[in-house]
């Protein structure tokens, strides 16, 4: 039950074994002229490098963490990293938000002012909220999962348990990536606490019935389409992760840039470098390359998976290119789908690329379900 206060404080010996590592670096052959084609380009995967050895300062990024208070607890036998900030408005509602792979906490700093302090970023005294951010079991300052098992629904409980011991009675949740998969399932295990949630993906496919699919609109086909073109392109690290993920975690153990071209494959170019390095670093000095990549194998091989739609208040805030979120099919899975927002800019990752729009949407589906926030302040707050 004990909450211990937590500051990130990587050892400066661990800061130059990474180093010495990135001067040592064997660089693989390619193609001439594939540019992408046949996965991450040499010449990006250099220049992140040469950036990572003489521009980024992981030091920076420690003390941006270290400004918000954080803690560690155990739950079901795991150790939970987790943020908690606190607003100083009156009646804030309580929201936990969940990051994916390959992020982290990382994702939500540029939200923590705009989401506890409104009243300075443009919103009103209404909008607050009291932020819990932690780190999925298995990742980052979360350390590695130790036992079998930690799928979506085991996370999601143990995510109402931490929820429950900060002394949240009523709360929202959020998440993209897993958290877009995780966060509904909080909703279903804590339907008297969960008010509602909020997510950038519903991960709702074809049931395997034709007539579905023949029910399809010329929209929605050309939406699966586009999704099964993707899956195609850039699917593989899910299939890798979620069948043998510890062959891969060998390589990405030993190897920086392994490790950062391992997750570089999902990034892209617009994104900055910072973010990116500082999301690899996190996976790199916490080891946890294997554990994070279990949870894919996890989750595929859930064996008490439920049938039965979810009924807490559900809201999506869709970005531009991301495809998978069908409503004829999220209709089938959660039955009390309350707003349904797509947005033509942003992008999967949408804290960094359209983090406006994001907390518009966030402010604007809670405070509909919530107009009168009444919640109580964490017990270790």
């Amino acid at each position: 039950m004990s909450m211990t206060p937590y500051t990130i404080a990587i050892l400066q010996a661990d800061l130059d074994d990474l180093q010495e590592r990135l001067t040592r670096v064997r660089w693989t052959n390619e193609l001439a002229g594939v540019g992408g084609d046949y996965g991450v380009d040499l010449p990006s995967v250099k220049r992140l490098v040469e950036y990572w050895q003489s521009g980024y300062d992981w030091r920076i990024w420690e003390a941006k963490l270290n400004a918000y208070p954080q803690f560690t607890t155990t739950i079901d036998g795991q150790n939970i990293h987790f943020l908690h900030v606190l607003s100083g408005e009156d009646n804030a509602l309580p929201l936990i938000l969940t990051h994916g792979w390959p992020t982290s906490v990382v994702d939500y700093l540029d939200l923590i002012g705009p989401l506890t302090d409104p009243r300075s970023h443009g919103g009103e005294a209404g909008q607050a909220f009291h932020l819990v951010i932690p780190s999925l079991p298995g990742f980052g300052f979360s350390g590695p999962t130790t036992e079998k098992g930690w799928d979506r629904y085991r996370v999601a409980r143990a995510w109402a348990e931490l929820m429950r011991r900060l002394g949240y009675d009523r709360y929202g949740a959020h998440g993209m990536d897993w958290g877009s998969t995780i966060s509904p399932e909080v909703g279903r295990c804590d339907p008297e606490h969960v008010v509602g949630v909020h997510v950038t993906e519903i991960f709702s496919f074809p049931s395997g019935d034709p007539a579905e699919m023949a029910a399809l609109s010329s929209k929605e086909q050309d939406q699966w389409q586009a999704f099964q073109e993707w899956v195609k392109k850039k699917g593989a690290y899910a299939t890798v992760q979620s069948t043998v993920p510890q062959t891969l975690a060998h390589a990405l153990a030993d190897s920086p840039v392994g490790q950062l071209v391992w997750n570089y494959q999902m990034y892209g170019d617009e994104l900055s470098d910072n973010y990116i390095l500082t999301n690899v670093m996190i996976y790199w000095l916490t080891n946890t390359a294997a554990s994070s990549a279990r949870l894919y194998y996890e989750d595929a091989h859930a064996e008490q998976v439920p049938t039965e739609p979810t009924t807490v208040p559900l809201g999506l805030c869709n970005f531009a290119d991301v495809y998978q979120s069908i409503r004829r099919f999220a209709q089938r899975d959660h039955q009390n789908i309350v707003s349904w927002n797509v947005y033509d800019r942003g992008n999967h990752f949408s804290t960094q690329t359209a983090p406006d729009l994001l907390i518009n949407d966030l402010r604007t589906f809670f405070h509909k379900l919530c107009p009168k926030k009444e919640a109580n302040l964490g017990d270790e707050g």
